[in-house]
């Protein structure tokens, strides 16, 4: 008799961690990671923020680039954005816009609040955009965007934009930062 119920408490013992563990497993798909990792963070490398509203591969997707008051130094005349070349995905115009932005957050959504009127300018291969905004984007307290809506590429990735920004009164353009996103 003491021998069957050390058998059943060493049954027990036994299986009951595999039965605990299988809805661990089932869930593992489920946790996403806001992380973002940078092989060199001392190369002058400046990221700034952005959104997506879907991150799946050949979905479709509006993302935010987001140009805030601390990412400009003074009025920008012009913005070029480098569109990674595995970034493979057809940019149409009319899907490309630049906007005052209200960044959201727990609480509410990130919205355009108005359209900035400007000139678009897409490379043929898809390689680079280039905005000029009829007037300066000023270096108040409002946030911008550059807002592309497209279908996701089919190929899961980072790919990392970059941009760069004419200030007035400089004749060269210089450095804003870059954008960081992920397709899973």
């Amino acid at each position: 008799m003491k021998i069957l119920f050390n058998l059943k408490i060493l049954k027990f013992l036994l299986i009951s961690p595999i039965l605990f563990s299988i809805p661990v497993l089932t869930n593992i798909n489920e946790a996403k990671a806001g992380l973002e990792f940078q092989w060199d963070q001392d190369s002058g490398y400046r990221r700034l923020r952005w959104f997506q509203k879907e991150n799946q591969r050949k979905f479709r997707n509006t993302i935010y680039f987001f140009l805030r008051p601390s990412d400009r130094k003074d009025g920008i005349l012009q913005v070029n954005v480098t569109i990674p070349k595995s970034f493979k995905t057809k940019l149409k115009k009319e899907n490309i816009s630049l906007c005052k932005v209200k960044i959201g957050g727990f609480e509410t959504r990130t919205k355009c609040l108005e359209n900035i009127p400007a000139d678009i300018e897409l490379k043929d291969d898809n390689s680079s955009l280039d905005f000029y905004p009829y007037r300066p984007i000023p270096s108040d307290k409002d946030s911008y965007a550059i807002v592309l809506k497209v279908f996701n590429p089919r190929k899961s990735g980072l790919y990392q934009f970059h941009s760069h920004g004419q200030y007035k009164g400089k004749s060269v353009s210089s450095y804003l930062g870059s954008w960081t996103i992920m397709i899973d």
